[in-house]
């Protein structure tokens, strides 16, 4: 079989859409407030499934966890196995945003170990028909296995690390980075972070080409150091974690409680400014 991930484009998909082992799921979500489910009702790509990131990618919002905490291993197991997700499963994920969202789907099946992508150019790369018919899975049998702590950054480990070689990357907007936003617990980045947009990475919805990836994270540093990634809440640092992989740099890790978990931190530090390199 040939290479499976992180990206598939829109003809592989057209191929391989009906594949018995292969599930499609739509994971449009909006941070203003707008249904992802609506979304998927008004038209979706046919035979996909729908994921609710805040319910089945995430546990309820905590002080340590952020807006969008991993769930227990046991409840994710139960919803990836309610999408027809199964331990052989392909999965191929999509949104609306070039992977802001599908990304955080992608990231927590591959650092399980199974194989994983995301449609090049999201829903509006497909060329064929939408449908508005919902679609309803055979339930799947998913395993349920611990999230891998080499993989993961919590806020504490963040927090010890500070000063060291590690590179801190925050895939907010620069300004967010800068100021922060209405949005935000407190304005400013954790410090010593570089600011990384996860929507520098991309150009009409798709990953810039493979060589700017690589040119890209190692001007910031993260091509021969240790790596972190955080955004908002855990969700569009996810892209940068993608840009690395195609890139062929070593796997960064994910600080899942992100700014939310940080920032509301009143006795963590913080810096505010732009990034000055």
């Amino acid at each position: 079989m040939p290479e499976f991930g992180p990206l598939v484009g829109d003809d592989w998909l057209r191929l391989h859409l009906d594949d018995a082992d292969l599930v499609v799921v739509d994971v449009r979500w909006y941070l203003d407030g707008r249904s992802g489910k609506a979304a998927y009702d008004a038209g979706h790509i046919p035979g996909s499934v729908f994921a609710d990131l805040d319910t089945d990618l995430s546990a309820t919002p905590s002080f340590d966890g952020g807006r969008h905490p991993l769930p227990d291993p046991s409840e994710f197991a139960a919803a990836m196995g309610s999408l027809g997700i199964g331990d052989k499963t392909r999965v191929v994920a999509y949104d609306d945003t070039g992977g802001i969202t599908s990304g955080r789907l992608w990231w927590m099946l591959d650092v399980l170990g199974c194989q994983v992508a995301i449609l090049e150019g999201g829903i509006d790369a497909w060329s064929a028909p939408l449908s508005t018919e919902e679609t309803i899975p055979d339930p799947a049998e998913f395993t349920e296995r611990p999230w891998p702590a080499e993989r993961i950054m919590t806020k504490a480990q963040l927090h010890d690390a500070l000063g060291s070689e590690l590179v801190i990357l925050d895939a907010r907007a620069a300004e967010r980075y800068a100021h922060g936003a209405e949005i935000d617990p407190r304005p400013g980045h954790v410090p010593g972070a570089r600011s990384a947009p996860a929507t520098d990475n991309l150009v009409g919805g798709r990953l810039v080409p493979d060589a700017e990836l690589a040119a890209r994270y190692a001007e910031l540093g993260a091509a021969d150091r240790p790596t972190v990634a955080y955004c908002g809440s855990g969700v569009s640092a996810c892209i940068d974690l993608i840009a690395l992989r195609r890139a062929g740099l070593p796997d960064a890790r994910l600080f899942v409680g992100s700014w939310s978990a940080w920032g509301a931190d009143d006795t963590l530090p913080i810096e505010e400014g732009v990034d000055q390199g």
